[in-house]
Protein backbone atom coordinates (compact mmCIF):
# COMPACT_ATOMS: atom_id res chain seq x y z
CA UNK A 1 0.00 0.00 0.00
CA UNK A 2 1.23 3.34 -0.82
CA UNK A 3 2.81 5.28 2.12
CA UNK A 4 1.89 8.60 0.45
CA UNK A 5 2.86 12.04 0.85
CA UNK A 6 2.44 15.04 3.13
CA UNK A 7 -0.90 16.73 2.34
CA UNK A 8 0.72 20.63 1.95
CA UNK A 9 3.29 18.79 -0.12
CA UNK A 10 1.24 17.69 -2.52
CA UNK A 11 -1.06 21.34 -2.34
CA UNK A 12 2.10 22.64 -3.33
CA UNK A 13 3.36 20.55 -6.25
CA UNK A 14 -0.08 20.94 -7.68
CA UNK A 15 0.04 24.56 -7.63
CA UNK A 16 -1.92 25.24 -5.07
CA UNK A 17 0.50 27.67 -2.98
CA UNK A 18 3.53 27.30 -1.41
CA UNK A 19 4.28 24.84 0.95
CA UNK A 20 4.11 27.24 4.09
CA UNK A 21 0.74 28.97 2.40
CA UNK A 22 -0.61 25.54 1.98
CA UNK A 23 0.18 24.35 5.78
CA UNK A 24 -1.71 27.59 7.13
CA UNK A 25 -4.06 26.64 4.50
CA UNK A 26 -4.63 23.37 6.33
CA UNK A 27 -4.54 24.88 9.64
CA UNK A 28 -7.28 27.00 9.16
CA UNK A 29 -9.38 24.22 8.16
CA UNK A 30 -9.82 24.89 4.56
CA UNK A 31 -8.79 21.79 2.89
CA UNK A 32 -10.64 18.40 3.51
CA UNK A 33 -9.44 15.09 2.62
CA UNK A 34 -12.24 12.22 2.04
CA UNK A 35 -15.21 14.61 2.92
CA UNK A 36 -13.11 15.00 6.92
CA UNK A 37 -11.48 18.84 7.44
CA UNK A 38 -7.85 17.93 7.83
CA UNK A 39 -5.96 20.06 10.29
CA UNK A 40 -2.41 18.51 9.99
CA UNK A 41 -0.01 19.88 7.25
CA UNK A 42 1.61 16.46 7.77
CA UNK A 43 -1.23 14.25 7.10
CA UNK A 44 0.11 11.73 4.68
CA UNK A 45 -2.14 11.23 1.73
CA UNK A 46 -2.16 9.17 -2.00
CA UNK A 47 -2.86 11.91 -4.24
CA UNK A 48 -5.51 10.08 -7.10
CA UNK A 49 -6.41 7.62 -4.19
CA UNK A 50 -7.52 10.02 -1.53
CA UNK A 51 -10.28 12.59 -2.35
CA UNK A 52 -8.51 15.99 -1.46
CA UNK A 53 -10.47 19.55 -1.89
CA UNK A 54 -9.67 22.98 -1.11
CA UNK A 55 -11.93 25.69 -0.47
CA UNK A 56 -14.59 23.20 -1.64
CA UNK A 57 -13.26 22.91 -4.58
CA UNK A 58 -11.56 19.21 -6.06
CA UNK A 59 -7.86 19.14 -6.10
CA UNK A 60 -6.85 19.30 -9.60
CA UNK A 61 -5.20 16.65 -11.21
CA UNK A 62 -1.49 16.28 -11.37
CA UNK A 63 -0.20 19.15 -14.09
CA UNK A 64 1.25 17.61 -17.30
CA UNK A 65 3.73 20.48 -17.63
CA UNK A 66 5.21 23.22 -15.25
CA UNK A 67 5.14 26.81 -16.08
CA UNK A 68 6.51 29.41 -14.81
CA UNK A 69 5.21 33.50 -15.90
CA UNK A 70 6.66 36.83 -14.72
CA UNK A 71 4.35 39.66 -14.71
CA UNK A 72 4.62 43.25 -14.55
CA UNK A 73 1.89 43.26 -12.38
CA UNK A 74 0.21 46.93 -12.42
CA UNK A 75 -1.75 49.16 -9.72
CA UNK A 76 -4.83 48.19 -9.18
CA UNK A 77 -4.71 44.38 -9.17
CA UNK A 78 -4.94 42.13 -6.58
CA UNK A 79 -2.80 38.60 -6.47
CA UNK A 80 -6.02 36.28 -5.95
CA UNK A 81 -8.37 34.51 -8.94
CA UNK A 82 -11.75 36.16 -6.61
CA UNK A 83 -13.04 38.67 -8.81
CA UNK A 84 -15.01 39.97 -6.05
CA UNK A 85 -12.79 41.61 -4.66
CA UNK A 86 -12.20 43.43 -8.02
CA UNK A 87 -9.53 43.34 -10.92
CA UNK A 88 -7.25 39.93 -10.30
CA UNK A 89 -3.54 39.32 -12.14
CA UNK A 90 -5.66 36.33 -13.58
CA UNK A 91 -7.47 38.73 -16.29
CA UNK A 92 -3.91 39.87 -17.73
CA UNK A 93 -2.68 36.07 -18.32
CA UNK A 94 -4.52 35.54 -21.41
CA UNK A 95 -3.95 32.19 -23.28
CA UNK A 96 -2.40 30.51 -19.47
CA UNK A 97 -4.43 27.36 -19.13
CA UNK A 98 -2.62 25.84 -16.25
CA UNK A 99 -3.12 26.78 -12.62
CA UNK A 100 -0.62 29.06 -11.40
CA UNK A 101 -0.12 31.05 -8.78
CA UNK A 102 1.85 33.96 -7.59
CA UNK A 103 5.38 33.07 -5.84
CA UNK A 104 5.81 36.36 -3.46
CA UNK A 105 2.64 38.40 -3.61
CA UNK A 106 2.61 42.28 -4.15
CA UNK A 107 -0.55 44.48 -2.72
CA UNK A 108 -3.05 46.05 -4.63
CA UNK A 109 -1.49 49.18 -4.97
CA UNK A 110 1.82 47.87 -5.49
CA UNK A 111 3.02 46.97 -8.76
CA UNK A 112 6.19 45.19 -10.65
CA UNK A 113 7.81 41.76 -10.65
CA UNK A 114 5.51 39.22 -9.97
CA UNK A 115 5.90 35.02 -10.80
CA UNK A 116 3.26 33.16 -10.99
CA UNK A 117 4.15 29.18 -11.52
CA UNK A 118 2.12 25.58 -10.63
CA UNK A 119 5.84 24.49 -9.73
CA UNK A 120 5.93 23.78 -5.95
CA UNK A 121 9.63 23.40 -5.07
CA UNK A 122 10.42 26.54 -7.20
CA UNK A 123 7.83 28.94 -5.49
CA UNK A 124 9.12 27.96 -2.21
CA UNK A 125 12.49 28.69 -3.09
CA UNK A 126 11.62 31.77 -4.53
CA UNK A 127 9.41 32.60 -1.33
CA UNK A 128 11.13 31.37 2.26
CA UNK A 129 13.21 33.39 3.71
CA UNK A 130 15.97 30.74 4.07
CA UNK A 131 17.03 30.74 0.76
CA UNK A 132 17.36 34.63 0.76
CA UNK A 133 16.20 35.58 -2.67
CA UNK A 134 17.34 39.20 -2.98
CA UNK A 135 13.98 41.57 -3.75
CA UNK A 136 14.80 44.92 -5.17
CA UNK A 137 12.19 48.12 -5.00
CA UNK A 138 12.03 51.07 -6.13
CA UNK A 139 9.98 53.14 -3.51
CA UNK A 140 8.92 57.36 -4.01
CA UNK A 141 8.24 58.83 -0.43
CA UNK A 142 7.54 61.92 0.89
CA UNK A 143 8.79 63.28 4.42
CA UNK A 144 12.16 63.63 6.23
CA UNK A 145 14.56 61.57 4.88
CA UNK A 146 17.58 62.22 7.53
CA UNK A 147 20.63 59.67 8.09
CA UNK A 148 18.40 58.84 11.66
CA UNK A 149 15.51 57.80 9.31
CA UNK A 150 17.53 55.96 7.05
CA UNK A 151 19.13 53.68 9.92
CA UNK A 152 15.56 53.31 11.18
CA UNK A 153 14.41 51.80 7.58
CA UNK A 154 17.13 49.10 7.60
CA UNK A 155 16.32 48.04 10.88
CA UNK A 156 14.46 45.01 11.64
CA UNK A 157 11.07 44.99 12.55
CA UNK A 158 8.57 42.79 14.32
CA UNK A 159 5.98 41.00 11.57
CA UNK A 160 2.93 38.58 12.48
CA UNK A 161 5.52 37.45 15.51
CA UNK A 162 9.41 37.08 13.26
CA UNK A 163 11.82 39.97 13.64
CA UNK A 164 13.13 40.20 9.98
CA UNK A 165 16.80 40.84 9.18
CA UNK A 166 17.62 44.57 8.47
CA UNK A 167 17.21 45.99 4.27
CA UNK A 168 19.84 47.22 2.55
CA UNK A 169 18.53 51.29 1.63
CA UNK A 170 20.08 53.75 -1.02
CA UNK A 171 18.61 57.04 -1.71
CA UNK A 172 18.20 57.87 -5.82
CA UNK A 173 16.96 60.80 -5.81
CA UNK A 174 14.84 63.94 -4.47
CA UNK A 175 13.03 66.31 -5.62
CA UNK A 176 11.08 69.39 -4.50
CA UNK A 177 7.02 68.93 -5.31
CA UNK A 178 5.04 72.36 -4.66
CA UNK A 179 1.55 71.09 -2.99
CA UNK A 180 -0.87 73.31 -4.84
CA UNK A 181 -3.92 72.18 -2.29
CA UNK A 182 -1.92 73.18 0.82
CA UNK A 183 -1.89 77.03 0.55
CA UNK A 184 -0.14 79.00 3.68
CA UNK A 185 0.34 82.79 4.35
CA UNK A 186 3.93 82.30 3.19
CA UNK A 187 2.40 80.88 -0.05
CA UNK A 188 2.48 77.32 -1.47
CA UNK A 189 3.77 74.47 0.92
CA UNK A 190 6.84 72.46 -0.44
CA UNK A 191 7.72 69.19 -0.18
CA UNK A 192 10.29 66.92 -1.08
CA UNK A 193 9.96 63.32 -2.74
CA UNK A 194 12.69 60.92 -2.01
CA UNK A 195 13.30 57.79 -4.43
CA UNK A 196 15.04 54.98 -2.10
CA UNK A 197 15.99 51.69 -3.58
CA UNK A 198 15.21 49.17 -0.41
CA UNK A 199 16.87 45.66 -0.74
CA UNK A 200 15.05 43.06 1.31
CA UNK A 201 16.25 38.99 1.27
CA UNK A 202 13.23 37.76 2.96
CA UNK A 203 9.92 39.82 1.83
CA UNK A 204 7.28 39.61 4.88
CA UNK A 205 3.81 40.73 4.35
CA UNK A 206 3.51 44.53 3.92
CA UNK A 207 7.14 44.92 5.02
CA UNK A 208 8.35 47.76 2.86
CA UNK A 209 5.12 49.75 3.79
CA UNK A 210 5.15 49.24 7.26
CA UNK A 211 8.82 50.23 7.80
CA UNK A 212 8.19 53.44 5.63
CA UNK A 213 5.12 53.73 7.88
CA UNK A 214 7.28 53.19 11.06
CA UNK A 215 9.83 55.97 9.76
CA UNK A 216 6.88 58.55 9.20
CA UNK A 217 7.33 58.39 5.15
CA UNK A 218 4.32 58.12 3.19
CA UNK A 219 4.48 56.08 0.18
CA UNK A 220 3.54 56.91 -3.08
CA UNK A 221 4.22 54.22 -5.38
CA UNK A 222 6.08 50.98 -5.11
CA UNK A 223 7.63 48.77 -7.75
CA UNK A 224 9.43 45.67 -7.40
CA UNK A 225 12.03 46.07 -9.70
CA UNK A 226 14.32 42.53 -9.65
CA UNK A 227 13.42 39.05 -7.60
CA UNK A 228 16.74 37.04 -7.92
CA UNK A 229 18.27 37.63 -11.28
CA UNK A 230 14.53 38.59 -12.65
CA UNK A 231 13.63 41.75 -13.90
CA UNK A 232 11.02 43.82 -15.75
CA UNK A 233 12.75 44.16 -18.98
CA UNK A 234 11.01 44.64 -22.34
CA UNK A 235 7.62 44.14 -20.35
CA UNK A 236 5.18 47.28 -20.09
CA UNK A 237 2.39 46.94 -17.40
CA UNK A 238 0.09 44.21 -17.65
CA UNK A 239 2.33 42.48 -20.00
CA UNK A 240 3.86 38.52 -19.17
CA UNK A 241 6.17 36.14 -20.91
CA UNK A 242 7.54 32.92 -19.80
CA UNK A 243 11.08 32.78 -17.80
CA UNK A 244 11.72 29.25 -18.69
CA UNK A 245 10.37 27.08 -21.25
CA UNK A 246 7.37 24.76 -20.31
CA UNK A 247 8.25 20.78 -20.11
CA UNK A 248 5.68 17.50 -20.55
Amino acid sequence: MAEGMRLQKVLAERGVASRRSSAEMITAGLVKVNGAVAREPGLRVVAGVDRIEVNGTLLPAASESTRTILLYKPRGYICTNSRAEGKTVYDLLDGVTERVVPAGRLDKDSEGVLLLSNDGDLIAALTHPRFGQEKVYRVTVSGALSPEVIEELKAPIEIDGYTTVPARVTVLKERDLTQLGDVSQEGHAKTTRHVVEIILREGRNRQIRRLCERSGLRVHRLVRTRVGKLTLKGLKPGQWRDIRPQSG
